[in-house]
């Protein structure tokens, strides 16, 4: 059996030239587009990148783009959450939260993955096992001055 892969689109996302990118302000210029290209083309070789259909340059993600990503985040976990018909209720301290957390000027939003599941999924995961929270409870997500709170439950530092 054959696979026909012409009609397949490949999404691929780097952080090569960001600096470019750090250095013009606002959407990128023609100079910062051609930088940009420019290391992508001297880190890949000229047999991959023939390849490649097309290289879009995106602008910078700004703090301000977080909250819609971490929304995008969270819906992941809740799909997970919905096998055992449970639910987050995240507020909005808790989304701010995350959101300053997982962002990196340099990396973007790569590191909101990895907060979401060390201050989120691992503990409601550790509340799970106590018993504390149960099949069908609605786990309500809040923040205060020391972090994140699940459930009356203060996440501890060495997790976030």
């Amino acid at each position: 059996r054959t696979v026909d892969f012409r009609n397949v689109l490949i999404i691929m996302t780097s952080n090569l030239g960001s600096e470019h990118l750090a250095a013009a302000s606002g959407e990128p210029d023609a100079i910062a587009r051609e930088q940009v290209l420019r290391e992508v083309r001297g880190h890949f070789r000229p047999e991959f990148l023939n390849r490649v259909d097309d290289m879009i340059v995106f602008h910078r993600l700004t703090r301000e783009n977080m909250s819609g990503i971490v929304d995008i985040q969270l819906r992941r976990l809740e799909a997970l959450l919905a096998d055992r018909s449970m639910t987050l209720s995240l507020h909005d301290a808790a989304k701010a939260w995350l959101a300053d957390a997982g962002f990196d000027p340099v990396y973007g939003a790569r590191p909101l993955k990895r907060v979401i599941q060390k201050s989120v999924q691992n503990p409601l995961a550790t509340l799970i096992l106590k018993g504390e929270v149960r099949d069908g409870d609605r786990v309500q997500v809040t923040a205060d001055e020391t972090g994140l709170v699940l459930n009356g439950h203060a996440v501890q530092a060495e997790a976030a």
